[in-house]
């Protein structure tokens, strides 16, 4: 599904995913650097966060300390609401 625009990716539940990424500094381990990370991703698996951590580790000098992530549906069907008339304003 990496071709979807991204309201197909809503539409197959994918959610707008923040994480918040705090690593030691590679010159001072005593030092926590904040990266935030932001992207279309499934809740509860992540494939998309645990591809970009995976990548972190293997090629990126700060050793992670934690991570917080946090997600919003952007769409959903009680944001539809049917209409009972129509109003005209002149």
């Amino acid at each position: 599904m990496t071709h979807l625009t991204d309201l197909e990716r809503q539409l197959h539940d994918y959610r707008l995913v923040t994480a918040e990424i705090l690593y030691h500094m590679p010159d001072h381990p005593a030092l926590l650097q904040t990266f935030i990370w932001q992207d279309y991703d499934l809740a509860p698996q992540f494939p998309q966060l645990n591809r970009f951590l995976g990548f972190w580790v293997e090629k990126i000098e700060g050793k992670l300390h934690s991570v917080y992530v946090a997600r919003q549906k952007l769409l959903s069907v009680g944001e539809i609401k049917a209409v009972d008339g129509v109003f005209l304003v002149h």
